[in-house]
């Protein structure tokens, strides 16, 4: 007796409640509604290659109808029944494939209404592909060549007392004729890779909004009518969570009001001269010259004139991130523009609204509303404004779970990435392509870099290298686009000028670094030391903390330092002592702040005196961008003029080359067959020492062009590689950023190539960054941080480990002033100087 009929979604209690058809539905409604959105539907005409009219667009909806086709089969239905199949359960995806198959093999399928369809598919060459990406749309594609059918194609679903699965095939039929009449394809757009990988995306973001019980109630019978409700339920969704009409200004807001600044400077000015045809612009110039506000001067731009409707705002690390969204988020608010996301795994922050986590996915926002985008990192790219780090774009050019939604989310919005100049090879191999695809669906880019070198933005925007001499005479600041990429547009200098006096250190002893950065905050200086290492960091902060602790930054009372192996919650806290201490108006006179990498890049700090190791000398200006950063501060006697103390190894470079060895960020160590280590090419240290040498003042902006060049430029490079007898190292280095470059190029996803079948099994091996952040542990609940403060998660480096995934148990025990952490056979210690490791894990 039939008496079951096909479920596409059950109750909490694990009970169908939802048909098959009508879920169908609700996603191919949701992927209708994003592809006649006005700006998605342009990229998927730039994707495809030519005009798509109602029927394409039916044509794509309709075929997403059927990205669940694999659910008719008893053996998932009946994950829902209390009745065992033959066989055991099967994931509805697997069954898709098996349908699939059996429609290609010409089986009399959904009653005759998969054939306009199919047709097109068959006679483009190009089934399987799309297939592939319907069935792909939970994250990861399926491959064919690994389905394996029965001779007998007819057992292959087997037939079930009580379920007839060849009647709720013919019921999908009936369904796709009622709410698809009319739809068409012609072979040429089925053929373009592009727009497979657009509609993998969008079908996943699809499925994810059209899935959500609370925009679409479960309708267990089916209802022929159900094709109207699910449309009407479709707009309300996608426009409830921002991804249509998200509020922006009538008119095109002016700087003042976007930028809470009365007039535009330098290259702020200059930015709206940049031509409506250019997709992708380089800016380059100093720190503190106002980037940020002519990077939202351009997106207002576009986005006033229609041509993005979102914005995501890549930074380097999580610091800088939590600070850039307030500024963000204050002018969105400005203009009564749509609220910035934290683009923050573990954050949760959509405006000035704070989340938490609830069982079952869920999460409760202090202001009682619901800010979809910013509930998941997965859906992070799909919020009209977000704010995050640069993984989170990066993930979107990677063969990982999810990459293509990120792709397709992404397109929307003006992509801005800042300090590109701090990617190395394998970063860059991610991001160029990563940008390249998104530039070639019409999306638009912009690049910010306070210190780029001629050789990476050749790279960038696909011009030949100048010679060293030419590229010495380029103008600075500039503003590149590719509409144009060989002449750049001048900028008015802004008549600012910072004297820097640099000083060598010949030691990196955390001694001597904690005795220079002590006696100039016991004279009332803001001292900022930043270490390459986090071990390096940690012992000079402890060697502060001995000796003046009082002197020492401190968060609620307890002396501290800023790098990144700190929880979520105890990172936000961080960054907001460090700009109460040391931002424009900071109080923290006589104040010694140690950190790391995490203090170099897009915060608004401003220190009386720096204390630096040596590192690139785009690195370096970076660091120097935080001393002295603003010109109208008054400085303690005998640090009115800015100086950086650069400390570089006693003995000089050239030993750390010989081995090859390292020493505190300097060098490389063997590793895996290679090398490994933070800033590897000593030719490039060893010239931005020499434009130390001699005390001679820097001009900063004048000198950056020339000390950037000096140290980065190929010709400069080969040079110094003659002179120190560093032609086997070089060769070593060269290989392994060309290795580097093709391991990215190897695990990027590719959008003009055809949809891959398959992704790595583990997504952790396949990295944003080389030396990446670990899996994020979830902290027992009530575990109250070294500053007093309850904390969620933790993120220990990668390296640390090994055979963890992330969805471990983690036994917290108190531990002196802190915590201690047992995961697995791992242990670790959390205190004030952050997370450190407290035994190594047996490796089997």
């Amino acid at each position: 007796m039939y008496r079951k009929s096909a479920w596409g979604k059950t109750d909490r209690s694990g009970r169908p409640s939802h048909h098959l058809a009508h879920h169908s539905m609700d996603v191919a409604a949701v992927l209708e509604a994003l592809l006649r959105h006005p700006i998605l539907s342009a990229r998927a005409v730039a994707a495809a290659g030519t005009p798509l009219g109602p029927t394409e667009t039916a044509w794509l909806s309709a075929f997403g109808f059927l990205h669940d086709v694999g659910k008719l089969s008893p053996r998932f239905q009946a994950k829902a029944w209390k009745d065992r199949v033959a066989g055991g359960t099967r994931s509805h995806l697997w069954e898709g494939l098996i349908w699939a198959i059996r429609l290609f093999e010409g089986q009399p399928l959904l009653d005759g209404a998969a054939t306009p369809l199919i047709d097109p598919l068959i006679e483009a060459e190009a089934e399987e592909v799309w297939f592939s990406a319907l069935l792909a749309h939970h994250g990861r594609p399926l491959p064919f060549s690994e389905v394996t059918l029965p001779s007998d194609r007819r057992t292959v679903f087997p037939d079930v007392p009580g379920y007839d699965w060849r009647a709720e095939d013919r019921r999908m039929g009936e369904a796709l004729r009622l709410w698809f009449p009319e739809i068409s394809m012609p072979r040429a757009p089925l053929r373009s890779s592009r727009l497979v990988h657009l509609f993998a995306g969008l079908l996943a973001l699809a499925d994810w909004i059209g899935s959500d019980v609370h925009a679409f109630p479960h309708v267990h019978d089916f209802d022929p009518n159900y094709g109207t409700r699910a449309r009407a339920l479709a707009a309300k969704a996608v426009a409830a969570i921002g991804l249509t009409e998200p509020s922006w200004p009538k008119a095109a807001p002016s700087f003042e009001d976007l930028t809470g600044h009365p007039e535009p400077r330098g290259v702020q000015k200059t930015i709206v001269d940049v031509p409506r045809s250019a997709r992708l612009v380089v800016v380059e110039a100093e720190t503190g010259s106002g980037k940020t506000e002519a990077a939202l001067m351009h997106f207002a731009r576009l986005r006033s004139e229609g041509l993005v409707d979102a914005l995501y705002f890549a930074v380097p690390t999580r610091a800088a991130a939590g600070q850039l969204h307030r500024r963000i988020d204050e002018a969105m608010v400005r203009i009564g523009g749509p609220e910035a996301v934290l683009a923050v795994p573990g954050m949760l922050r959509a405006g000035q609204a704070k989340g938490r986590k609830l069982p079952g996915f869920r999460v409760l926002w202090d202001d009682d509303r619901t800010h979809w985008a910013a509930e998941h990192p997965t859906r992070f790219l799909a919020a009209p404004i977000a704010v995050g780090t640069i993984d989170q774009a990066l993930l979107a050019g990677l063969r990982v779970k999810h990459a293509p939604l990120r792709a397709a989310a992404l397109t929307r919005s003006l992509l801005v990435i800042d300090e590109v100049h701090a990617s190395d090879a394998y970063m860059n191999a991610v991001a160029r392509p990563l940008v390249a695809g998104h530039v070639a669906l019409g999306g638009h880019a912009l690049l910010m870099s306070a210190t780029l070198g001629s050789a990476q933005r050749a790279a960038w925007l696909g011009q030949d290298v100048p010679s060293l001499h030419a590229a010495e005479a380029i103008c600075y600041p500039a503003i590149w686009h590719n509409a144009s990429p060989s002449v750049p547009l001048r900028p008015d200098p802004e008549n600012r000028e910072k004297i820097v006096h640099p000083v060598l250190v010949p030691t990196m002893d955390p001694m001597e670094a904690a005795h220079l950065a002590v006696t100039a905050a016991a004279q009332g200086a803001r001292v900022l030391v930043i270490r390459n290492t986090v071990d390096a960091a940690v012992d000079t902060w402890r060697a502060v903390t001995a000796t003046r602790p009082d002197l020492c930054f401190a968060i609620r009372g307890r002396a501290t330092l800023h790098h990144s192996r700190f929880a979520a919650e105890d990172r936000q806290a961080l960054d907001a002592a460090v700009e109460d201490a040391f931002g424009r108006g900071g109080s923290g006179n006589g104040t010694v702040l140690i950190g790391t990498q995490t203090l170099e890049q897009s915060l608004d700090i401003d220190a009386d005196f720096l204390i630096t190791d040596l590192c690139p000398m785009d690195v370096l200006l970076q660091r120097i961008g935080r001393l002295h950063r603003h010109s109208d501060r008054s400085r303690p006697a005998g640090f009115e003029t800015a100086a950086v103390h650069v400390m570089v190894p006693e003995g000089g470079l050239e030993p750390l080359a010989i081995g090859p060895s390292f020493e505190n960020g300097l060098g490389a160590w063997p590793h895996a067959g290679g090398y490994a280590g933070i800033y590897l090419d000593l030719r490039i240290l060893e010239l931005t020492r020499r434009c130390l040498i001699g005390h001679t003042p820097w001009r900063i902006p004048a000198d950056n062009r020339h000390l950037v060049e000096a140290s980065t430029h190929p010709d400069a490079l080969a040079g110094i590689e003659a002179e120190m007898g560093w032609s086997d190292y070089g060769m070593r280095i060269d290989a392994k950023a060309l290795a580097e470059g093709r391991a990215g190029g190897i695990v990027t996803l590719d959008r003009a190539a055809p949809f891959p079948e398959a992704f790595p099994d583990a997504d952790e091996a396949i990295q944003t960054r080389l030396g990446a952040r670990g899996p994020n542990f979830c902290l027992p609940k009530g575990a109250i941080g070294p500053f007093g403060a309850p904390i969620s998660t933790i993120a220990p480096p990668v390296h640390w480990c090994h055979g963890l995934t992330g969805d471990e148990t983690v036994e917290v025990a108190l531990s002196g002033t802190g915590l201690t952490l047992n995961i697995k056979d791992h242990s670790f210690e959390y205190d004030t100087a952050g997370l450190s490791r407290t035994s190594d894990p047996i490796v089997k």
